[in-house]
């Protein structure tokens, strides 16, 4: 099974619309918006800050224009407190999130977008996803929502051959190793916070 999302030259990698500018005449009823009213429906009115942009360019984001459009238009729609309003989709097991901001006026923003696994067994049994890509995804969350912390044990068994790219690293794992290996600079790192430290030397 072959992820549609290998990088920026995969079927999945943004094309000419990464721009995804707002669309000329927005909805008039922005104006009377408020920031806890539920945000527009319309990806087109949404712009994409360079945040995102970067994002649909790395491997092993497994983020897409097609993607964040269709949370916007189809996905569950929550509010957090500390990052506003979220949209959420999930695909073949695996949840795309979208935070949005500047809701209530006629330019909403589109902040950031992550991938997460909703579902194993879906995305286990789904041709969306490759062993690879549900690997990367699970690494990546430990990762992200354990930045300070060495995390050797959630490494070791993830098996990722394919690089994914975290800080300006392009990382891979070695199956049995508490460590991701940077294929650039041959760094070894257990945590994002060293791979936040440390400067890919390529």
């Amino acid at each position: 099974m072959a992820s549609r999302d290998h990088g920026p030259t995969g079927r999945g990698g943004p094309g000419p619309s990464a721009e995804h500018r707002p669309v000329e005449g927005a909805a008039p009823e922005a104006a009377r918006r408020k920031p806890e009213d539920p945000p527009m429906r319309n990806p087109g009115q949404y712009s994409l800050t360079d945040h995102v942009r970067e994002r649909l360019a790395q491997p092993g984001r497994y983020v897409t224009i097609d993607g964040i459009d269709a949370a916007i238009r189809e996905g569950q729609l929550r509010w957090n407190t500390s990052d506003g309003w979220r949209f959420a989709r999930i695909e073949g097991g695996v949840r795309l999130v979208v935070v949005v901001c500047d809701t209530e006026t006629a330019s909403p923003v589109v902040v950031t977008a992550w991938t997460e696994i909703a579902d194993i067994g879906a995305a286990e049994a789904s041709e969306r996803w490759d062993r690879t890509d549900i690997e990367t995804i699970r690494l990546r969350t430990t990762l992200s929502e354990r930045a300070d912390e060495h995390v050797p044990e959630h490494i070791r068994p993830r098996d990722v051959p394919r690089p994914f790219y975290v800080r300006g690293h392009s990382l891979v794992t070695d199956p049995g190793q508490g460590y991701l290996r940077c294929v650039d600079c041959h760094g070894r790192f257990r945590s994002k916070g060293e791979l936040d430290r440390a400067h890919c030397s390529r």
